[in-house]
């Protein structure tokens, strides 16, 4: 029993990525605009989320590649061989670069609920926080620590939610009844709502931490630990539900004084704390394992969990996140392009896995099945869109151009979208070539 709690623990540091004050604004938000028919979006996105971290470790597991590794071999086939390895690398850092900010803001969110301090000086000690943790020579017991936190954010969440006593049936229409609104930004909230579950840097976090472990370890770890990061993302929204009005956490908070007896600022700035924190450290930690993936293969003893290169790419990732902050500038423009530099790799990713998992030559026995292949192609299909729209909104962003009709440009992607899971069918239709050697 305690080693498959250690396991649940281990694996929920992929629940403290996701679940960051992106994650916790776009749930209240989608909570207090539209109430629970939104809830099905963070049931797809859970799946949506279990289904490619499953797929990414299962690589792992089955071919002895770790992700990173899996597409630098598979690009040093090509003609340009380290194009695609680059690319990813600078998407993924300059997304968690220009979001680590926000994390850390995020947290001192919820720490000014409770009580006021200058920003420069929380910044401070949570980046030192963050810092002392990530010294730790580990993966493995930062994973459990954080594991041990993302309990206590889901405790004070599910508090808010059950003290709100949504109806049952309401609550499981909304979880399984799929409903786009088509009025106040419903679709792109729809997506907000997935694309802040299905992360780009996770695949290459939940990957490396797969290794050494069984197919039945993986499989039973994720399961638990992604189901709860899901539930405590709907305990968010219901939060949501508790306000009206224009959206601040400060109103929210003000709402659920209500429902807890003038808890709602403790509870909301320990659960917003605690989902700050927590991404605050898993943003650099992903950034430094995604490297070594793609670039630690050649000397692999230089990329250790505590040696001075890991370090050095999660400690850049932290300052610039630090620095930006006590700065008071918000990254607007670095945040645009890492919109469209993580609407670009999502699906580039996603693609990359639903293909490989289905090469028996590469997989063995751990081979996707029909029924795996029809979630994937769903989830595929999604993120698509969700990386298109991405694109389009980083784009739009950049020309600070308002666009009113987004209906039609979503119908414009998903059919795109169409198109090309239609030519990923196709080519894992046919038959793999033999497995060439490393």
């Amino acid at each position: 029993m305690k080693g498959k709690i250690l396991n649940i623990l281990f694996w929920s540091v992929i629940s403290a990525a996701f679940i960051g004050p992106g994650t916790v604004t776009t749930a209240a938000k989608a909570g207090a605009d539209f109430g629970l028919p939104l809830l099905w979006a963070l049931s797809f996105a859970t799946i949506a989320c279990l289904a490619l971290q499953e797929a990414a470790a299962r690589l792992t597991i089955a071919s002895g590649l770790n992700l990173g590794q899996a597409i630098s071999f598979q690009s040093s086939k090509r003609k340009h061989k380290n194009f695609i390895p680059i690319l990813v690398v600078v998407c993924i850092l300059s997304g968690t670069a220009a979001y680590q900010t926000g994390n850390l803001l995020g947290s001192i969110a919820g720490i000014n609920l409770l009580v006021e301090s200058p920003t420069w000086i929380l910044i401070l000690i949570l980046g030192g926080l963050a810092g002392l943790l990530l010294l730790v020579p580990s993966v493995k017991v930062i994973a459990r620590i954080l594991g041990g936190i993302v309990a206590v954010m889901g405790i004070v969440f599910l508090i808010s939610a059950i003290a709100i006593k949504p109806p049952i049936s309401d609550l499981l229409s909304g979880m399984t009844l799929p409903i786009i609104p088509m009025n106040r930004g419903g679709g792109l909230l729809v997506l907000g709502l997935i694309g802040t579950t299905v992360v780009p840097y996770n695949l290459f976090l939940g990957s490396g931490l797969s290794t050494g472990q069984t197919l039945k370890e993986m499989r039973s770890g994720l399961l638990v630990a992604v189901t709860l990061g899901g539930i405590i993302s709907m305990a968010v929204l219901v939060t949501g539900t508790s306000m009206s009005g224009e959206f601040t956490f400060d109103g929210l908070a003000s709402s659920l004084n209500r429902y807890i007896g003038n808890l709602g600022y403790m509870v909301l700035g320990i659960g917003l704390f605690a989902a700050g924190f927590t991404s605050a450290v898993t943003a650099p930690l992903a950034s430094a394992v995604t490297v070594r993936s793609l670039f630690g293969n050649k000397n692999p003893e230089l990329w250790k969990d505590g040696s001075k290169r890991f370090r050095a790419v999660w400690i850049s990732v932290l300052i610039i996140g630090m620095g930006f902050g006590m700065s008071g500038f918000k990254p607007i423009p670095a945040i645009i392009i890492a919109q469209a530099l993580n609407g670009l790799i999502l699906p580039l990713i996603a693609v990359f896995i639903f293909i490989t998992v289905n090469n028996k030559n590469i997989m063995g026995d751990a081979v996707n099945r029909m029924p795996g292949n029809i979630l994937m192609t769903s989830v595929v299909f999604i993120t698509l869109i969700i990386g298109l729209t991405g694109i389009v909104r980083a784009i739009l962003g950049a020309m600070q151009i308002e666009f009113e009709n987004w209906g039609v440009i979503m119908l414009s992607l998903a059919i795109i979208s169409f198109l090309i899971v239609g030519a990923i069918l196709l080519n894992i239709s046919t038959k793999p070539g033999k497995r060439e050697q490393r």
